[in-house]
């Protein structure tokens, strides 16, 4: 009897620790993403729909293709209400978590951002601002952790300009022509103005720089000075209901719509469907496909949805927020996958995947593979240059639909770039960091 319950004990003691070996291989093969949402407060209608789009496009990747090359994705969600503080606070929360920590960690706030980089570059973990933070970091000698590709504000400013130039039929007719910003006030509203100086002193434009504070719903006064100024071209720096706000006051001054364009924050559904038809003809810039009628799209709706359309309709499919959150996971899957090449198909840490990020090669042939064909312009990240300088397009309302209403726009990167560098070196020096020497990067 002695013997059969040592023997017993023994199997069952095997057994147990097969299993907690098969839970730790099975840990092992996992990559969690930290994903700072805001489904609350006075910026909800653009926080969902962003992250239901980058929550769709993690499902997709593990039903559809059984993970990255069999590493299943895991994210756990940390409400910040779009909040600074609480943002930050998230961070730490979860940069711990998963078998190797944060993979990648998206602020989706420029001021989070702003308190992210230093703690970023301490914790190993890449930050990926996509088209938002601080426009500096894509001087990756300096700004090692952060990414901001494809594009930047810097470079979006310079591509509403340049589009501005092509609407008054040569850029020499901007001489004399009033331009007006309507910003957030905040960091990441502020972030367009040196550029817009920068041009307007080589364009000669009228440039008049408009505040509006959180979270923008009394807007009155910035309106009766427009309507005093007359400006040719208005562009929105905004956010959340400031937006709304804006597109309902300028129709209520009869500003022209197809002269006002936003910036890729300002130009989601939630801005303009509130405005109703006194919003048709408002623009706004964007970096990726409009509209749910990518491949990509019909995939989520098989695999993800199980083929209920009207189920992923309800949650935003798209939308353009929910496709901006679906971009910045495919980015991070794709920047993951280039590791893999390095480092294996395993569950990398941050310090690999950032070696991914600085590597990734996104080409047109890819992009078509994943379901994304025309979808977004090819990018080639690399140790020098963390934005790409990517070109953007305009859009425009049509009372049911965004329509993309130009071709893609190049940003001014003889102007643009310089002025990165510039920013990146004054980095350096007030925080003795020592740019890198990319010729030594492998």
């Amino acid at each position: 009897m002695k013997l059969k319950h040592i023997v017993t004990t023994g199997l069952s003691a095997a057994v147990v620790l097969t299993s907690l070996y098969a839970a730790q291989v099975a840990a092992q093969d996992e990559q969690f993403f930290p994903l700072l949402v805001y489904r609350t407060g006075p910026y909800a209608p653009n926080g969902i729909p962003a992250a239901n789009g980058a929550v769709d496009y993690f499902k997709l990747i593990n039903e559809r293709d059984g993970g990255i090359n069999g590493v299943k994705i895991t994210w756990e969600e940390c409400e910040f209400q779009y909040n600074t503080k609480q943002g930050v606070e998230c961070y730490e929360r979860l940069k711990n978590k998963g078998p190797t920590g944060a993979t990648i960690v998206f602020p989706w706030s420029t001021g989070v951002t702003y308190q992210l980089i230093p703690k970023a570059a301490v914790d190993e973990i890449p930050l990926h601002s996509m088209g938002y933070g601080q426009t500096a970091a894509a001087d990756g000698r300096v700004f090692k952790w952060a990414f901001n590709f494809p594009t930047t504000y810097w470079s979006q400013a310079s591509a509403l300009i340049r589009y501005v130039g092509a609407q008054e039929e040569g850029m020499e007719n901007l001489a004399g022509k009033k331009i007006a910003l309507v910003h957030h006030n905040s960091a990441y509203g502020k972030e367009p103005i040196p550029t817009l100086q920068v041009l307007s002193e080589k364009f000669g434009y009228d440039l008049t720089i408009l505040a509006v504070d959180h979270p923008g719903q009394e807007q009155k006064a910035t309106w009766l000075q427009i309507r005093r100024l007359k400006p040719d071209w208005i562009f929105m720096w905004g956010w959340g209901v400031m937006n709304q706000v804006a597109v309902k006051e300028a129709a209520a001054i009869n500003f022209p719509m197809d002269h006002f364009i936003g910036v890729w924050w300002s130009g989601s559904e939630a801005d303009v469907i509130p405005a109703g038809d006194a919003a048709i003809g408002y623009k706004a810039a964007n970096f990726h496909g409009v509209g749910a009628g990518f491949a990509v799209h019909d995939d989520i709706v098989e695999h993800v949805y199980g083929g209920d359309a009207e189920a992923a309709r309800a949650n935003n499919l798209g939308e353009v927020l929910y496709n901006r959150g679906m971009t910045g996971s495919m980015f991070a899957v794709e920047a993951v996958r280039t590791a893999q090449a390095k480092y294996g198909n395993k569950s990398l840490t941050g310090a690999e995947a950032r070696w991914g990020m600085e590597n990734l090669d996104l080409t047109e042939e890819r992009l078509a593979e994943i379901g994304l064909e025309g979808f977004t312009r090819p990018l080639k990240v690399s140790c020098e240059d963390h934005e790409t300088m990517g070109p953007v397009f305009i859009q425009q309302w049509d009372g049911a639909k965004w329509n993309q209403v130009s071709e893609w726009i190049e940003p001014m990167r003889d102007v643009v770039r310089p002025m990165i560098e510039e920013a990146a070196a004054a980095f350096a020096a007030e925080n003795n960091v020592t740019p890198r020497d990319c010729s030594m990067e492998g």
